[in-house]
């Protein structure tokens, strides 16, 4: 077959080792998912593919095995799968029209988590409908809390979810487990002052461990979300490192509105030459600084009083010879 590799890789088809055979990638924002479409993915599989399915490391799936004859086939059957997850499409039938950004993973947040402190799967399924599909190389990642289960730190945009814990006073035995909590597990942002337990905002990073500890219920969450998002997270050959701090107690629009703008700062500075037409976009910060990455990045943000914005980033991680 005369394949045109460059638009079978933009359909979420992979290239593989064996010649003729590809592989199909499933989207799943948020990593959750009706049970019923996995009888859809097992139909594919079983199929068109080997008989088997690799759950990625990045919470979708890929059916392996795939004779590239049979991709428009495979198109139709993902249909289902593609309204049910309420992912954009230019296409009906022809799958997906995009593959540059890849799915957005997220750990299982409140519905079932206790240290959670937001809907991490609602907020990936806001964000996936803000920015899909698109074929820059973008990573997003969110987790509950930062206990971050997620490794959110590992990407482009790491969304760690934060509260401002709430005491009401009536309720507050004066038993210490929240400071006591806060101390051993956290930043020690908790104080007793006569028997009554104080919070220093400067120190507090919006765990909410004194709101799991409290026996009484005294210290409830924030019903403002607040989130710590981390930029610029990578691995790979030449300079892996974690992702730093860029916004503190920011609130859902603000990043999704710093990463459409980081669309257009991509697209303005990437280089053209680089292999694959791929550039990491921290290396493009690298390349470019920070300070012109932040215009880009804020330009018609309006954050609030409460968030803290970083002034400048200073990234380190694992520096290779001759990089």
């Amino acid at each position: 077959m005369d394949i045109n590799t460059k638009k079978l890789k933009k359909n979420a088809f992979r290239v593989t080792k064996h010649r003729g055979i590809t592989a199909s990638r499933i989207r799943v924002p948020g990593g959750h998912l009706n049970a019923k479409y996995l009888g859809l993915i097992q139909e594919i599989a079983e199929k068109y593919g080997n008989g088997t399915v690799h759950l990625t490391t990045r919470q979708g799936f890929e059916v392996p095995g795939i004779d590239m004859k049979d991709m428009d086939k495979v198109n139709e059957l993902l249909q289902p799968i593609i309204e049910g997850l309420e992912i954009n499409q230019e296409i009906p039938g022809k799958g997906y029209t995009s593959a540059g950004t890849r799915n957005i993973s997220a750990c299982i947040g409140n519905n079932v988590c206790p240290f959670a402190n937001y809907n991490t799967t609602n907020f990936a399924k806001k964000i996936e409908k803000a920015i899909f599909p698109h074929d820059l190389h973008f990573k997003v990642a969110l987790t509950g809390c930062p206990n971050d289960c997620m490794k959110v730190r590992m990407h482009d945009f790491g969304i760690i979810g934060m509260t401002e814990p709430q005491l009401d006073e009536s309720k507050c035995i004066s038993c210490g487990a929240c400071v006591r909590a806060c101390t051993k597990k956290s930043t020690a942002a908790l104080h007793a002052e006569n028997y009554t337990p104080v919070r220093d905002h400067s120190k507090c990073i919006g765990c909410g461990e004194c709101v799991i500890n409290c026996p009484t219920g005294a210290w409830t969450r924030s019903k403002e979300k607040y989130y710590r998002l981390a930029i610029m997270g990578r691995t790979g050959k030449k300079n892996p490192r974690l992702a730093e701090d860029f916004i503190i107690w920011v609130d859902e629009d603000s990043i999704i509105k710093v990463i459409q703008n980081t669309y257009k700062y991509v697209t303005e500075y990437i280089d053209k030459n680089a292999p694959g037409g791929k550039e990491h976009i921290g290396y493009i910060v690298d390349r470019t600084g920070f300070e012109e990455f932040k215009k880009w990045a804020l330009d018609g943000v309006t954050l609030s009083d409460k968030a803290i914005l970083k002034n400048n980033i200073y990234w380190s991680g694992i520096k290779y010879p001759n990089t």
